[in-house]
């Protein structure tokens, strides 16, 4: 079988999508932000600093000695400002270390002055120092660096945090309401091809496009509905209209042909094609189908009852007695059926004539796997995929065989009905092989 690719549901995908436009925006908002905030900030913190330093400036120049240690004081204590006189000894950092500091650095000069000395630490002792004078006299003033310094990555990552956790909830609720007229859609599709046609989806939807396609559903529901129905009384009243002239050739044939043999083929080809017309019948079934837990040696048993002439057929079956699916079990008895009627036709052994038929089971998680093998001549590896083809026969040899071509289709829908799968092979040693898969039950 071909490698299943990945695939991501329509959800998934709609949220994925939603989720890295939006993601991309906020990232292209934040940088935008930053950028247009970058020059505003550093001047108005320039300012501030300036603003700090001409009022330290003018207390000082106009306090006398006691009073001037009360204002440094008090600058220290309340606004965490501390001023203390510039030696020539004193050794400084420089401040301009990246674009935003180099921006406030020019300006603090272009207002303070360009004697202006701007420092990140003074004698080891770090900080936002401004070196300035007073009159002949050199001051440093240390502020709190957060005030000029950009918002840190604690606070850029909680913002950013947040932003990002809106954006995913919103992309899944948008997601969701994009996706769920097409989930109802997908799902009353569903039930159409289980043969259920009475999946009614809303034509009411505010979305154009949406409620279109759910009149356009509704609309071909309503008639296949009807199509069904109607192919139902056509077959029912074409099964009544046939056999009714084939019982009447039955009588005649047993009252008026005198040779034996002659007898003999005709109610020969009339049972032919009354098996023919239960086999339209079969094929043509109504989908409705009841799971139940069944066990599967029962039904092999009963069906295997069918097939009791020993000179055609012979069917051996290892399956214990406790393995239960779920099905329905006139549905497996009918699959069965055919599939022992399959190969009691086309799997006889080239040198006995005889058709040997072995049941086995394996168990695959929460499935069971039946598999009916015959030790006939098999089947062209190409022409596996259409056995389950109505009226399509495998070789040209099945040309004559008096079936209609539908064994192995019926069985392949009636599996379906049941949610079971249905796969043809030709087995190792020889022959074909028809494996059931269907549902464990609990």
């Amino acid at each position: 079988m071909p490698r299943k690719r990945f695939a991501l549901s329509l959800f998934w995908r709609t949220f994925i999508l939603l989720a890295l436009l939006l993601a991309a925006g906020i990232f292209a908002w934040l940088q935008t932000f930053r950028a247009l905030e970058f020059e505003p900030r550093a001047v108005q913190s320039a300012q501030q600093i300036a603003s700090l330093v001409n009022l330290s400036r003018a207390g000082l120049r106009y306090a006398d000695a006691i009073n001037r240690v009360t204002l440094i004081k008090t600058l220290s204590d309340q606004e965490s400002i501390r001023l203390k006189p510039r030696e020539p000894s004193d050794r400084f950092e420089p401040f301009e270390v990246s674009g935003l500091t180099r921006t406030i650095s020019q300006e603090l000069r272009s207002r303070l002055g360009p004697a202006t000395i701007v420092a990140s630490a003074v004698n080891g002792t770090p900080g936002l120092w401004v070196g300035f004078q007073i009159e002949r006299d050199n001051y440093w003033l240390q502020a709190d660096p957060n005030r000029v310094g950009p918002l840190t990555g604690r606070t850029w990552f909680v913002w950013v945090g947040i932003a990002l956790i809106a954006t995913l909830l919103g992309s899944a609720v948008i997601a969701r309401l994009i996706n769920q007229p097409l989930k109802e859609l997908s799902f009353a599709a569903s039930r159409i091809r289980e043969g259920e046609f009475d999946s009614v989806l809303d034509e009411s939807m505010i979305t154009r496009e949406i409620r279109e396609v759910n009149q356009g559903f509704n609309r071909m529901a309503r008639e296949l509905a009807k199509v069904d129905e109607d192919r139902a009384v056509m077959l029912a009243g074409i099964s009544h209209d046939l056999r009714t002239p084939l019982a009447r050739l039955r009588l005649e044939a047993e009252m008026s042909v005198v040779d034996e043999e002659a007898k003999r083929n005709i109610a020969a080809d009339i049972d032919q094609l009354d098996a023919i017309i239960d086999k339209f019948m079969d094929y043509a079934r109504p989908g409705e189908v009841e799971l139940v837990p069944v066990h599967v040696s029962s039904v092999v048993d009963k069906a295997i009852s069918q097939f009791r002439d020993t000179k055609r057929i012979r069917i051996t079956a290892k399956l214990p007695i406790d393995t239960r699916v779920m099905a329905d079990e006139t549905e497996l008895g009918r699959v069965l059926t055919n599939l022992f009627e399959n190969a009691r036709r086309y799997g006889r052994n080239t040198y006995t004539g005889i058709t040997n038929v072995d049941v086995s089971y394996t168990r695959a998680g929460s499935w069971v796997i039946l598999s009916v093998r015959d030790h006939g001549p098999g089947v062209a590896p190409e022409k596996l995929p259409q056995l389950t083809t109505p009226f399509f026969r495998g070789d040209a040899a099945r040309t004559a065989a008096t079936g209609a071509g539908l064994g192995l289709a019926i069985v392949d829908k009636a599996l379906q009905r049941m949610s079971g799968d249905f796969e043809l092979a030709n087995a190792p040693g020889g022959g074909l092989v028809a494996h059931i898969k269907l549902k464990r039950a609990p």
